[in-house]
Formats: structure tokens, sequence, C-alpha cells
């Protein structure tokens, strides 16, 4: 099950669940030095100073930004799909499928030497492990794992707080197959993607039991099975170091250590300047575009972006959101367009609203179902009028109430500032109070977006390679897990089309059935895509395989410094 990232004001997917991003937010620069738009960046594309792997030089440290440190370094725990987490952990724990240049789903030879599809129906896979794949420990990775993972993640014991189940609910048994290094998975439910399972797998200790799964590995991993191991971590300086792992039985990494270190996004452009950091993200930032542009010895790399910035509406019943009608209102008065050109309309040529929450923009399966949600300040006003709240003096009210809506924001993050103020000004139009929230990024998600509090709050989506299941735990409601939907809305008519999709097998009826959820989503006011987050990075010019790397997983042996 991959799940969703978020990210502080934008996140990503992988199956299971999304991974989330702080709102924030090359080679191939437009004429004019500005930006390509998601409609002209090519899909399929990178821009990494691509250079073999013998003609890399031995040695560095590579010097890597992050938001925050991990809340938890179990990646399927509720508190564990962040965009900053799935950079560190991607040098540490298995992923059994990856994602190449052009979004291609393929097995990673590294701990698999097959995985295939033996039943359609029943549904059954066969993985055949890597026989040198083991954990840290010296334990090999086996079937145990996996079985380990499916108990934990398939909803059955509610003690287990997964960020997602999607898949592992739809297993019936995990087995170990003919050989040592045979893992036998049968279904009881056809899950379509099931390539995004178990990536990560974690070692069977972790999931042995709640306690463990929820809280073991809060303070760090007990194990780990990647070309790089854990050197340090620091919470008193907000860093994690890791170095290469001499038991690594794959391609030996180039470089000697990776230094992932917490930089406020105000500072990302003085700390690439003074050699504090080799890159940041460019995202949404004029500014720090800007930036790089001026630095010597910098290169701005870009390839199509794979995040997307929006707003949450928080439907539970101490919200005042709670209301659907009153949701759709306040939608209504918020253009996505005056985000997506007042923020990214300096860097990037003709910026669009995005009209999906499943498919990107500049992708084959992209449609804009955005239609129920009509930026219309007048037809706002009009609902709002409707259901009751009246205009007393600057805003309206109803029954002694005034309409106050709170957003909760990322402090010292520029972007989640402008989206905030850009609400504002635009709900003060029609009436309505904004009441702006900056919190700490180390407490944004723990404390704010997966506790429900808040009325609003703008993060960043980023997706993985399987759009429809990774987001499955976002739209699905669930009255006894909230996965990542932390807005608490939803319908049993979405649940069923989220079903049907992601048990359908043939790929055209699989995405016909995702956006006829879709559309059900934007009526349900759910959440409000703004725009799609440019995918260019600022980096120090001698770094080579490293930079925008589009919808590919990056290669954390071959990145390194040029020879």
């Amino acid at each position: 099950m991959n799940r969703r990232k978020w990210t502080g004001v934008a996140a990503s997917v992988t199956a299971a669940a999304l991974v989330l991003t702080a709102c924030g937010g090359g080679d191939n620069d437009q004429a004019g030095g500005g930006l390509q738009g998601t409609d002209q960046a090519a899909q399929g594309s990178w821009a990494i100073n691509e250079q073999p792997y013998d003609q890399v030089k031995q040695g560095g440290e590579l010097k890597w930004p992050l938001d925050a440190l991990p809340d938890n370094w179990n990646y399927n725990q509720l508190n564990g799909p962040l965009v900053d987490h799935d950079y560190i952990l991607s040098a540490l724990i298995p992923k059994l499928h990856v994602a190449d240049k052009a979004g291609k789903i393929v097995v990673n030879p590294d701990y698999l030497e097959s995985a295939t599809l033996t039943s359609p129906d029943p549904q059954v896979v066969t993985y055949k492990l890597n026989p040198n794949a083991k954990w840290s420990d010296g334990t090999p990775i086996g079937w145990e794992d996996f079985d380990a993972q499916f108990k934990a993640l398939n909803g059955t014991n509610e003690e287990f707080s997964v960020a997602g189940t999607t898949g592992y609910e739809d297993i019936e048994k995990v087995e170990k197959g003919a050989a040592d290094n045979e893992v036998v998975v049968t279904f009881k439910k056809k899950f379509a993607e099931w390539t995004s399972l178990f990536s990560p797998l974690y070692p069977k200790s972790l999931n042995a039991d709640p306690k463990t799964f929820n809280e073991g590995w809060i303070d760090g991993p007990k194990a780990t099975a990647g070309p790089f191991k854990i050197e340090t971590i620091d919470q008193t300086a907000k860093l994690v170091s890791v170095v290469p792992d001499p038991n690594w039985w794959g391609r030996k990494p180039k470089l000697d250590k990776i230094t992932f270190r917490v930089v406020e996004r105000a500072a990302l452009a003085d700390s690439l300047a003074s050699d504090a950091i080799d890159w940041y993200k460019i995202g949404s930032s004029v500014d720090n575009f800007q930036r790089a542009k001026a630095m010597q010895g910098v290169e701005v790399r870009e390839a199509p972006g794979k995040s997307y910035n929006h707003i949450t509406f928080n439907g539970a019943e101490t919200s005042i959101l709670a209301d659907q009608k009153l949701r759709v209102a306040v939608m209504k008065a918020m253009d996505p367009n005056v985000y997506a050109k007042g923020i990214l309309g300096p860097i990037v040529a003709d910026p669009k609203a995005l009209g999906n929450h499943f498919f990107l923009q500049g992708t084959a399966n992209y449609v804009d179902n955005s239609a129920p949600i009509k930026a219309d300040k007048e037809a706002a006003k009009a609902d709002l009028e409707a259901l009751g709240w009246k205009m007393d003096g600057e805003f309206r009210k109803k029954d002694g109430k005034q309409l106050d809506i709170r957003i909760v924001s990322t402090a010292g993050n520029p972007i989640s500032e402008q989206i905030s103020k850009l609400t504002q000004a635009q709900l003060k139009e029609v009436g309505v109070n904004v009441i702006i929230d900056a919190q700490p990024s180390a407490t944004f998600f723990s404390d704010f977006v997966n506790t429900g509090n808040f009325d609003m709050v703008g993060f960043g989506w980023s997706q993985t390679p399987w759009p429809i299941s990774s987001s499955k735990g976002i739209y699905y409601l669930d009255p006894n897990s909230v996965n990542q939907n932390f807005g608490r809305i939803g319908s049993e008519e979405i649940n069923k089309l989220l079903d049907q999709a992601n048990a359908e097998l043939d790929d055209a009826k699989r995405v016909e059935l995702t956006n006829q959820a879709d559309k059900l989503i934007w009526e349900a006011g759910h959440h409000l895509p703004l725009y799609q987050v440019p995918g260019a990075v600022a980096v120090d010019a001698k770094l080579v395989n490293f930079g925008a790397f589009g919808v590919a997983d990056p290669d954390y042996t071959a990145m390194g410094f040029a020879a």
C-alpha cells in the first residue's frame, strides 16, 4: 500500500495514502527565463545532469534540506507519510517497485527477482526475493515480513494507527512459496494497483503489535536494508546523517554521506549560497527562483511536477464547515486561478488551476471536473444569503454568530502565508472573516492536520505512481479510521466508486470510475485544488544524477558529484 505524501502546503502519493508536503513549493528554461507550465513540461522527462555510474566521483557529502524531521520513522503509521520522510527512507528501507523516468513501474532488482500476477481470479501475486536481501541485523528479508505488514495494515485491528489500509484490506492471506525466497499473496478481492503494496517494506518486528507499530520507531529506525544506514539523528540540531552500509549487497553508493538538515523555507536561498546545502526546491517561490538564477555555480533544473497545493475543508461536526452547502458556497468565492496567477504568474507564463483530485495536468487521464465548484462570487453571496448568513457590518452573521473561518498554515513559509492572505482577501469580498493561524512546521501535521484541528488548512499532496489507490484514503469516509481524510468528508457513493475503481483491472474502466468519483468529490466540497507546483529545483552545478526527477524514483547509489 502506497500512500500520498503531504508537503507543508503540498504533498505526494504512494499506494495506500498520499505523501504530504508543506506549501511551497533548470536545464530546460523557457524563453524569457521563466519556468515551463504544467501543460508544456513533457511527461517522461527529467533534469538531473545524468552521467554514467563509473564517471561519478567517489566520495563527497550531499547536504539535503528538509522542512522537518520525521514524526515517526514508520512510514505506514498515521504520522509517517511526509515527503521529507520519504527522502530519507528511500536510502534506507526496501521499495519493491519503483518508477522509472517515464513513470513506468518496474521491479527493484535489489530486492526482487520478479513479481508476477500468477492468477487473475482469484488474484494471486508471487514474489521472488533477491536471496542476498537482508535486514541490517543479518536476518534475510522473507515472507514473514510481508505477512506481518499485511496483518498490521489490513484494518482488522483498529489499535494499529495506520495511514491507510488500501490494498492490504483486499488480501486474504500471505504464505511462504515453494522456496525460501518466494512469497505468495492471495487476494479475496481484486486490487488493480498491486505493485504499490509492500513499498516500503518493514521488518516483521515493527508490525508485531500495535504499540511497537505506533511508537517503536518514533526515535529512529530499528533496522534498515538499503544502500545507506543511519549515522546520526540529532533532534537538537535538527539533522539526520546517513552513510553507506558496508553490508549492502547492491551497487555501492558514490557518496560518502548524505546529511538531511531542517532549513526554514525563507532561508533556503541563503543556505545554498553559503554552501550550507547543495540544493532546494523552487516550487512556487518567485524569490527562490530569481535567487537561484543569479547564483554562480547553481543550475535551475526542471521536470514535470508531481505535487499540488490545495486547501482542505473540515466537515467534522465541530467545524463551522460541517454543512456541505456552506462549504460549497465558500469554495465558490475562492477562485483557484487567483492563486495560480498570483503565485506562479511571475515565473510561469500561463499557470492554470488544477481541476482534478486524482490526475495531474499533462498526464493522459487528466480531465477538468471542477464545474460543480465554478468560481463565482455572486453565486457565493446568494448561497450564503439562502443559508441564513446575512451581512451585518463588514462580515456575515447568523443567529448572532459571525461567520469566522480559521485557516491553519505553516509559520515561516512564504507560500503558505501568500495562500492564506489570498484566501482571506477573497472571502472578505463575500462577507466571510478568515482568521489565519500560523503554526510551526514541526507540529503542523501531527498536532493540527492529523487531528482535524482546523476549519481550513493549506498543504500539498505529492503523487505516487499509483494515483488511484494512493488517493483512496484521502476521500474514503470510514467511521472507524480517518486514514488521510483529514476533513472527514465523503459519502457511501464515493466509497462505492473508489472500491470499484481499485478492483477494476481494466485501465480505461478504472480511470472512468475514478473520474466519476472525482465529480462527486468536487460536489461534496472535500478540498479545493489550487495549482500544480512546478517541478523545478536549484542545484549545485557539480551535482550529477540529481535534481528534478519528475515522476521517477531517485537512485541513491548513482547520485554524487562530477569527477
